[in-house]
């Protein structure tokens, strides 16, 4: 790759980033929630009930920081913490009835923003898009978790 084939790519990805960041935030925002918060209730609804360790990796994010989220949205009655089973140390995190209704409506405002913003795109091309992205955030996955500290 070329110095300058790098630095688009780095340019194209900081763009998807932010792209990405306020298409959560309109979606939040219409929700009246917290982006962060509406991250880790996808999340518990794809990956199913874990420790909070998890979900802060997950999110690449301090557990601390994650921490917070959950706490905020046990307060408002869309995540559990139980014992974990397989360690009593420690807690487990699901979604209650009311947070798999939460990952639900928040599923409608994604469809209707990815309905509208690749309203133009055939599915060929969403879904040509699709393996790319995928293949472009495995490649730096693998990458960055084997990378040794500098």
């Amino acid at each position: 790759m070329t110095a300058g084939s790098s630095t688009a790519l780095v340019a194209a990805l900081e763009s998807l980033g932010r792209a990405q960041r306020e298409a959560a935030a309109r979606v939040a925002r219409d929700l009246d929630w917290p982006r962060s918060g509406l991250a880790v209730v996808r999340i518990l609804r794809a990956r199913g009930e874990m420790q909070l360790c998890e979900v802060a990796e997950i999110l690449r994010v301090d557990a601390s920081v994650a921490s917070r989220q959950v706490g905020a949205l046990v307060d408002a009655g869309h995540v559990r913490r139980t014992v974990d089973t397989a360690d009593r140390r420690a807690r487990t995190l699901g979604l209650t009835d009311a947070g798999l209704a939460f990952a639900a409506e928040s599923d409608r405002y994604f469809d209707a923003f990815v309905d509208e913003a690749f309203a133009d795109w055939s599915a060929d091309d969403l879904d040509d898009a699709i393996t790319q992205i995928r293949n472009v955030a495995a490649a730096i996955s693998t990458v960055s978790q084997e990378a040794p500290p500098r």
